[in-house]
């Protein structure tokens, strides 16, 4: 750490809901913490630059730091959308006043954090998902093309096939059961609203119905046991793709991700490990060394 040329490490975990940001000195201390709005490099390069900034000038201010003190910092950031390589090449042309970037995804600061920096392998499962493996070098993805095309075992997934499966008992093509109510009275009884509502649905519209599945299931609800014996067959299919990668033991992350274990087959539970951080830990991680995904 002698030869490191910068006195700060920052992290920032960013995505479409919330950009956070963390200052540390060199031995990992923590200085300051902040938390800001979208930082999602796809909704707009600019946009996800200023909330960056905005957060990590207020984990500055916490840290009783100035913007003097900005050439010091070396920023890791991961940040959703960095996928993109059009995106990531856009944002990283963006001026700034720091001494030093590194971008690469969300997930990949998810799996850097989970595994302190090592090898090893994450699956995401929240409202979207994604599985990723770093192994000697290389980084190994698995899904994350986004909804609807892709995020099975995703919250918003299952909310999609939850709003068919009620509309196909409405038909009286499939029982009715007291989830299918639920979401009926959710949308006061009327089917023209949820074909409205459908045409503008964001994946996270859709994941906002996973709570009350995992409620309906304690209660033997046929359709909810369906459905997460559909996602957990989902998040198996991810986890067995990184296994066949060369992942041994996997971090299962997300709102989903966390609460689908029990539905899990006794040897893909055995599989699970616990995330010794979350992606705000991996970032400051990116942020000691060049952990870019792409290369300008």
């Amino acid at each position: 750490m002698v030869d490191f040329p910068f006195a700060y490490l920052v992290g920032v975990d960013g995505g479409g809901t919330s950009c956070r940001a963390r200052i540390c000195d060199l031995f990992g201390n923590i200085l300051g913490e902040a938390k800001t709005g979208s930082a999602n490099i796809l909704l707009g390069g600019e946009i996800a630059m200023a909330s960056i900034q905005q957060a990590i000038a207020l984990a500055a201010q916490q840290a009783q730091l100035t913007t003097a003190d900005y050439p010091n910092m070396a920023v890791g950031l991961a940040l959703a959308g960095a996928e993109q390589q059009q995106a990531w090449h856009a944002f990283m042309q963006q001026p700034h006043p720091y001494g030093a970037i590194t971008l690469n995804t969300d997930a990949y600061g998810a799996c850097l954090g989970a595994w302190g920096g090592k090898d090893g392998a994450i699956l995401i499962s929240g409202t979207g998902s994604c599985g990723i493996l770093l192994l000697d070098g290389q980084q190994h993805v698995v899904g994350g093309r986004e909804f609807p095309i892709s995020d099975q075992g995703s919250g918003a997934i299952m909310g999609l096939r939850l709003i068919q499966q009620v509309l196909l008992s409405v038909d009286g093509i499939v029982p009715s059961t007291e989830l299918a109510q639920h979401v009926l009275t959710h949308f006061d009884n009327d089917i023209d609203a949820i074909v409205s509502w459908s045409k503008t649905a964001r994946p996270c519209d859709y994941g906002q119905f996973s709570p009350a599945i995992f409620t309906f299931a304690t209660q033997n609800d046929s359709l909810a046991v369906s459905l997460l014996q559909q996602t957990a067959a989902d998040i198996e299919m991810w986890m067995q793709a990184l296994i066949l990668r060369g992942a041994s033991s996997i971090c299962l992350m997300g709102g989903i991700g966390e609460r689908i274990q029990a539905w899990l087959t006794p040897p893909m539970q055995q599989r699970i490990a616990i995330p010794q951080g979350d992606a705000m830990d991996g970032a400051i991680v990116m942020a000691r060394g060049n952990h870019n995904l792409f290369v300008r």
